[in-house]
């Protein structure tokens, strides 16, 4: 069985933004085979970026995107807590990467995740065993093997 993949908000954001036909499609897939093989993880911050940018961008899907997050709560979001910043801290420093980035890659660290898939960090890099995927490069059947 393959490791929990930690998804980051711009993946929620394209499965609903129609706009770029690629980019929807994937993040769609993306979407439908996390939550059938259950290995889906994503932290509170994670949720709170994709309401707010869906909200701004489209008032009209607030309830859609509240259904969703609902939804998300089963995937037993990361907390940001003190130890969680302390982890992001030293990440922010030993890659230098932004903070906001940093706290991403220690809430997938946190949840175990062998993944975090993303479009804003560089494809293929390691954190300490938390692998960047790009969902835009590389599809789920990749990364997803039934176990």
């Amino acid at each position: 069985m393959t490791a929990p993949v930690f998804v980051d908000s711009n993946v929620f954001i394209y499965a609903i933004d129609e706009a770029n036909r690629k980019k929807h499609e994937a993040a769609k897939l993306w979407r439908a085979e996390l939550w059938k093989s259950r290995l889906g993880r994503v932290s509170f911050q994670v949720l709170q970026e994709f309401y707010a940018n869906v909200d701004r961008k489209w008032p009209a899907a607030r309830e859609q995107v509240q259904a969703e997050i609902r939804n998300l709560m089963t995937w037993r979001p990361v907390v940001t807590n003190a130890a969680l910043i302390e982890d992001a801290w030293t990440i922010e420093a030993r890659h230098r990467i932004s903070f906001w980035d940093a706290l991403i890659v220690a809430a997938a660290k946190a949840a175990s995740c062998g993944y975090l898939l993303t479009e804003d960090l560089q494809a293929d890099q390691d954190f300490g065993g938390v692998q960047i995927v790009n969902p835009f490069r590389y599809g789920p059947n990749e990364f997803l093997r039934p176990g």
